[in-house]
């Protein structure tokens, strides 16, 4: 049976390794191109899987070679795929330019995926889940079929709005993050989000409903926090490679932590871990650790 299930976009992820991230017309040199799997919520599933739990994944790829290269990486990782359609387009993508800091910029071209709809199947099928975890779409609709999916699902939801989301406001999310169980930004996602600092903004989201809020602090950690408890977790230190998919491995560690039972300072605990790892490797899914490491470290 399946335990988790991700709602999201997927994406080829095309990865340039240059100079550096220039600024309106500079020209800067390419050290190396490489192509992988992305899409926010679809790495966190992914992730997932490698740690042992079961998972599955609704959402949109197109009727070409990469839509079926993304199907086929999914269900290698053990991911139950039958919730991915597949429509008429292309494939959905991201350009991702990495410095040789790590740092990143992302441009996303969205393809099919803005045009998931609600069918009968995904809602049979998110119904046969204990969780559901959310992550954004760069289209203006499809955040109300992720609403509609909620106000027919009675699964824990984990979200992950990003800083797509986090522009519309909160008063355009706020229906979402009521039925939350666990919300996850950034120090910059949630300060856009509430127009708070980080830890102020942590409460507020409590009180609109979120029952667990997590912002990931880069190098300062994590904070966590609930409507009677705050948890300050450092960061690990690590070898910064690329940080492409860092926030979606933090979010599949904490919520393994979780699914399994762990107290929450632990589950920010796996989350870094589980962002380290990533951190190490190029691109979103390289590094991500299986669950023997969990027991090795």
């Amino acid at each position: 049976m399946v335990e988790i299930i991700g709602i999201g976009a997927l994406n080829i992820d095309k990865l340039y390794l240059v100079e550096r991230i220039g600024a309106a017309g500079d020209e800067i040199g390419i050290d190396s191109v490489s192509e992988q799997p992305g899409g926010s919520a679809a790495n966190t599933i992914a992730a997932l899987a490698r740690l042992g739990i079961n998972t599955g994944f609704i959402g949109r790829v197109g009727d070409d070679a990469d839509g079926a290269y993304l199907c086929s990486v999914m269900a290698k990782e053990g991911v139950d795929i039958q919730g991915i359609e597949v429509a008429r387009g292309r494939t959905g993508s991201a350009i991702v330019l990495v410095d040789p800091g790590g740092e990143r910029s992302m441009y996303v071209h969205p393809g099919v995926n803005d045009a998931l709809s609600l069918t009968p199947e995904n809602i049979s099928y998110v119904k046969s889940a204990k969780y559901l975890h959310l992550s954004s779409f760069v289209g203006e609709t499809v955040i109300d079929v992720q609403r509609e999916i909620l106000n027919r699902s009675k699964a824990e939801i984990s979200f992950a709005p990003g800083m797509l989301y986090a522009r519309r406001g909160l008063d355009a999310l706020r229906g979402i993050i009521s039925k939350t169980w666990v919300v996850f930004l950034n120090r910059d996602e949630i300060e856009m989000l509430t127009g708070s600092g980080y830890r102020m903004g942590a409460g507020e989201l409590n009180e609109v409903g979120a029952e667990i809020v997590v912002v990931t602090l880069g190098g300062d950690g994590c904070y966590i926090r609930t409507s009677d408890a705050e948890v300050s977790i450092p960061v690990l230190a690590a070898r910064v490679v690329d940080t492409t998919g860092a926030g979606d491995a933090f979010c599949a560690g904490f919520l393994y932590g979780l699914l399994v039972g762990e107290p929450l300072d632990v589950c920010g605990r796996l989350g870094n871990w589980v962002a380290m790892k990533c951190i190490g490797a190029v691109g979103a899914r390289e590094g991500l650790p299986r669950k023997i490491e969990i027991a090795e470290g």
